[in-house]
């Protein structure tokens, strides 16, 4: 095996996590061959502007990564507009659609996930809508005109992030979900009813608990009817409900996989020598033990770096806590930790502009999130990453200096902590 640092390098996938990770080699020193490899044709561009900024502002809102010229500055081989069919592991050589090999030392797995398909919905045509990529959001944004009737079907992340644009864009917007709350999978119930009552105020109709039974056009537009027997028409209807790994291509490389997300460690490396992996595509077993996919900015950023390092043979900071935002209804909304916490403790006055929430699992910090308040972001996940115990009458104080708490981590596992019921939002 070559020095990894001018060992020959393939990267699949050129989305954030492939792009990240092709820079960061190159910062730390890497001066060996890397092939970054997309199956679209645009060049590497973030994902979250796609359901917000894109569609409100597309010609002020800059969705790439980094510009051309800055890849073949660092000496980065772009091949876009192909895909990786089959992975010779034993070789080390990738098979490209364009019938041509690429071989390597290293091999990153940045390959992401693709939108879980309703075939029903797929089914009525160009009128149904998916948000995943660039092409789907040019497409979408060609339809998009005042007044027509939106059905988002998905009240997570993207499914809300949508329904604040099309209210802002002049839409009348009616959202479907089969849970009790929006954003279920990802926020406590106090900031379920934050969001489902900001919605609410500007026009939005929810559907919850009920899900489409059958689906059909008509001359007026697409009719939806619910497994509650209530029935929807709209102009245009946009799903989102999860995302899945596409495995075929994982198959053919033996790695281990998990309901066919690829497992890695915290070093991103797989179950096969040369082979590592960052970004929607992963895996990994948690602190608690649990196996957890992270489908967020950050994640893929976090894990580019890791595989780099990994892969050169270095050490990666202590892992943070688990980060992502959204904005909806004018709101910036930032997440850090585990969302699953069992009190929750509000800090500032809900009516104000800017308040967050602590979450706590027995008398231990373990999560926050902000509403308008990302300053404070930084120091709260200082706090969660050191897993202290603060009383509730100084979490709840909004005056408090939470950059210094953080630092200092004042506060020890037997403080006396009692949750401060939540005010009505």
């Amino acid at each position: 095996m070559k020095d990894p640092f001018n060992a020959p390098v393939v990267i699949l996938g050129a989305g954030q996590a492939g792009a990240a990770a092709a820079m960061e080699l190159r910062k730390l020193g890497h001066v060996g061959a890397i092939t970054l490899v997309g199956e679209e044709r645009q060049l590497p561009y973030e994902r979250p502007p796609l359901s917000k900024e894109a569609l409100l502002r597309p010609d002020e809102t800059r969705v790439l990564i980094r510009e051309a010229r800055h890849y073949s500055d660092i000496r980065v081989d772009l091949r876009l507009g192909v895909r990786a069919v089959e992975i010779a592991a034993v070789s080390r050589r990738v098979w490209l659609s364009d019938d041509t090999w690429l071989e390597y030392d290293f091999l990153i797995l940045a390959t992401g996930a693709r939108a879980r398909r309703l075939p029903m919905l797929d089914a009525l045509g160009d009128r149904v809508h998916r948000l995943r990529t660039m092409e789907d959001a040019t497409r979408l944004r060609s339809q998009l005109e005042r007044g027509a009737r939106a059905v988002v079907v998905g009240a997570g992340v993207i499914g809300l992030e949508l329904a604040s644009s099309l209210v802002e864009l002049g839409l009348t917007v009616e959202v479907v979900d089969p849970a009790s709350r929006v954003m279920s999978r990802n926020a406590p119930e106090v900031v379920s009813r934050l969001l489902h009552d900001a919605h609410v105020r500007r026009g939005v109709r929810f559907h919850l608990g009920t899900s489409v039974e059958s689906a059909c056009r008509l001359a007026s537009g697409i009719r939806l009817v619910m497994s509650d027997g209530v029935a929807l028409e709209g102009d245009l209807v946009i799903y989102g409900v999860g995302a899945v790994v596409d495995d075929g291509l994982l198959r053919t490389a033996g790695v281990d996989l998990l309901n066919g997300a690829l497992m890695v460690d915290e070093h991103c490396q797989t179950s096969v020598p040369g082979i590592l992996a960052a970004g929607d595509v992963t895996v990994c077993v948690d602190g608690r033990g649990v196996p957890r996919r992270m489908e967020t900015w950050e994640n893929a950023n976090t894990q580019a770096i890791i595989a780099a390092r990994t892969l050169l043979g270095l050490d990666s900071d202590p892992p943070q806590p688990p980060w992502f935002w959204t904005d909806q209804c004018g709101m910036n909304i930032q997440f850090a930790g585990d969302m699953a916490a069992s009190d929750w403790i509000r800090r500032g006055d809900p009516l104000a502009s800017n308040f967050m929430f602590w979450g706590l699992r027995e008398g231990l910090v373990t999560a926050a999130v902000t509403v308008n308040w990302g300053r404070e972001m930084r120091s709260a996940k200082l706090l969660i990453a050191k897993g202290i115990s603060v009383p509730s009458h100084v979490l709840a104080d909004p005056l408090l200096n939470l950059r210094q708490l953080a630092k200092s981590g004042a506060f020890d596992a037997r403080a006396d902590v009692q949750p401060v019921p939540s005010a009505p939002i």
